[in-house]
């Protein structure tokens, strides 16, 4: 899927804005499997333990904590949420959906559990992430 402005826009911000937190690694469209099936996520982040691997891994096998999905203007929001419940269903337990044009990203931590921040700051209490708005959107 072809990406816009403001798809590349938010998913630099994003990269740099999680990069700035020391525990955690920031992956852009890393492939992972799940279930046989590949998957990749606009942004995966795995805990802080993961360096350049003498034998590169094309399909990570071990899940990342949080994945982040950033909604493209052809793309059906219907799209992202059967992909979080496959997430959600492997054993991911964050799920972010990022609605560029809204300037709004909706935090899951379930299908049925879900927080939209539009605000002030965006908020993962599981994994202690806390971002400003502005910094991501403006």
């Amino acid at each position: 899927m072809m990406t816009s402005f403001n798809h590349s826009f938010v998913h630099g911000r994003l990269i740099r804005l999680l990069g700035n937190i020391d525990k955690y690694e920031i992956f852009p469209e890393l492939s992972i499997e799940i279930n046989g099936v590949e998957h990749k996520p606009d942004i995966s982040i795995y805990s802080k333990k993961k360096r350049i691997q003498q034998k590169d891994i094309i399909k990570m096998v071990e899940l990342p904590l949080v994945t982040i999905e950033i909604l493209s203007p052809t793309q059906p929001i219907q799209d992202l949420i059967d992909k979080f419940e496959i997430y959600f269903n492997a054993g991911i337990k964050s799920c972010w959906l990022v609605i560029p044009h809204a300037k709004s990203i909706v935090i899951y931590s379930s299908l049925d559990h879900y927080k939209t921040y539009s605000d002030d700051k965006v908020i993962d209490n599981l994994f202690n992430i806390e971002l400003s708005i502005i910094d991501i959107f403006e």
